[in-house]
């Protein structure tokens, strides 16, 4: 079965519809990546799909026992609080040293455990919060906007680690990002959201969708040749989806599709 599974999903903010519609799965090693524009919905779909937004109607199916590691917006700590990476680590539940040491440097940032979180740099905070989640050891990491305040290297060089994270581990990965001109090329699998669903298949599909023009224009070309993704790695999915790694950005031959089809709202 699909890590986290969603049919007609939708949710409403007083009287007003966000989401509406929804069909969603992600399925073991898969990487996803939802875009749209602001207000499209795309944090609220994050929410609903883990537990923390209530559904106005549809439903959420989630694994049993689905181990799930959280990678959110920029988080922002008092300055004045003493906080260091290590006990950062350990916070909700206490983590041995080892495993710390383990994380930090499977996340790149290893020797940052005496570190003032106050003091990391941008890259190195959100690589710590990657560490933390992934502790958990998680069927799926989530990252809300992770790369917010990381320039456009640091930015690509982010999403290089959760490549590797993804082959090391076999965890599924769901983005929202509004990083495009990296974004389109480190994913599998490309939603496009504006309330609902109205594009969705691989970065190529996508990218030449007229949905995802109407909503973005044409500034994605440079994406493919600043981070080029190619499947030089075996996971579950791409053998039971049918990948052929000579062509990364084949049409993934499976039930949540490449449909670009555009949907008519009064």
């Amino acid at each position: 079965m699909s890590l986290i599974e969603a049919r007609g999903l939708g949710v409403r903010h007083g009287g007003a519809a966000v989401l509406q519609g929804v069909n969603f799965a992600i399925d073991r090693g898969e990487i996803v990546t939802v875009v749209g524009p602001n207000g499209s919905g795309k944090s609220t779909l994050i929410r609903a799909l883990i537990g923390l937004q209530p559904l106005a109607e549809g439903r959420v199916t989630r694994a049993p026992g689905l181990r799930i590691g959280y990678v959110p917006q920029r988080l922002h700590l008092d300055a004045s609080l003493p906080m260091t990476v290590r006990r950062f680590l350990s916070l909700p539940r206490r983590v041995s040293d080892a495993a710390a040491r383990e994380a930090l440097a499977r996340t790149g940032v290893a020797g940052l455990e005496t570190r003032q979180m106050a003091g990391l740099s941008g890259g190195q905070f959100q690589r710590v919060m990657l560490a933390r989640a992934l502790l958990a050891r998680p069927d799926i990491l989530i990252l809300d906007e992770a790369t917010q305040g990381l320039d456009q290297p640091g930015t690509a060089a982010f999403y290089r680690l959760i490549e590797e994270v993804r082959a090391d581990t076999g965890a599924a990965v769901l983005m929202v990002s509004h990083d495009l001109h990296v974004v389109m090329s480190a994913s599998d699998r490309v939603i496009c959201l504006n309330g609902h669903i109205c594009c969705e298949g691989t970065p190529r599909v996508v990218s030449a969708a007229p949905e995802y023009r109407a909503l973005f224009g044409l500034g994605t070309g440079g994406a493919f040749a600043l981070y080029r993704h190619d499947h030089d790695h075996d996971h579950d999915h791409d053998a039971g989806h049918g990948h052929d790694p000579a062509h990364p950005h084949q049409a993934h031959p499976h039930s949540h599709g490449n449909t670009c089809a555009g949907h008519d709202h009064a």
